[in-house]
């Protein structure tokens, strides 16, 4: 039946019923320092893979750090306007899963395969990684909807991971694994998606 592999809590490719997708710490003070990849792209492939989970009804969990502290803003515009109605996870500890609420919130979804996005790639993305990675977990960081302080801190920090256990996806991967089967009553989602976004990538790449 057209769609039915999509369905599967247990199959061992991503599906929008056994994945949960994480963002931690897309604020203005962390994007401001990424040049591991270009603002408008980074940009770009998070707010494809927040509009993945909102098409998809991924459980999502996003956490930012030091906002009640007084010394980082919120989360960006473009991913607050892509999932609206989720609410975001303070914290104080650079390595998120070491935080009780933001390791609650994750326990609570149930699920084992971890859509893992942040800033930076060397810190918020690849410490509750290899944690997780501990702790039974499969991990799939989205390697161009990431970013670190230089190539080189982002490159390092995926080998980490990788060799840890971490598989990598990118974005738009990401998105193709969720949908699966172009015979699936809601694939406009994904059509819409990549309409949205190709145009976009081409203006990005068209001013170098």
């Amino acid at each position: 039946m057209a769609g039915e592999t999509t369905k599967r809590a247990d199959d061992h490719l991503l599906t929008p019923d056994n994945a949960v997708l994480v963002l931690i710490d897309y604020q203005p003070e962390q994007v401001g320092t990424v040049r591991s990849i270009g603002h408008d792209e980074l940009m770009l492939n998070i707010t494809a893979v927040a509009r993945a989970a909102q098409a998809y009804d991924l459980p999502v969990v996003l956490s930012t750090v030091g906002v009640e502290l007084g010394v980082n803003t919120g989360t960006i515009t473009e991913l607050r306007d892509a999932l609206p109605a989720t609410k975001e996870i303070d914290r104080t500890t650079l390595n998120s899963w070491e935080d009780e609420d933001f390791r609650a919130a994750v326990e609570a979804t149930g699920r084992k395969k971890i859509i893992m996005t942040g800033l930076w790639t060397e810190v918020c993305v690849a410490f509750p990684t290899l944690d997780l990675l501990r702790e039974g977990y499969e991990v799939y960081p989205v390697a161009d909807a990431i970013g670190g302080i230089s190539s080189t801190a982002h490159e390092q920090a995926m080998v980490r991971m990788t060799s840890a256990g971490a598989r990598p996806v990118t974005a738009i991967s990401l998105v193709a694994e969720l949908q699966r089967d172009w015979g699936r009553p809601d694939a406009d989602e994904l059509r819409g998606i990549m309409r949205w976004y190709f145009p976009k990538l081409d203006d990005i790449r068209a001013k170098g």
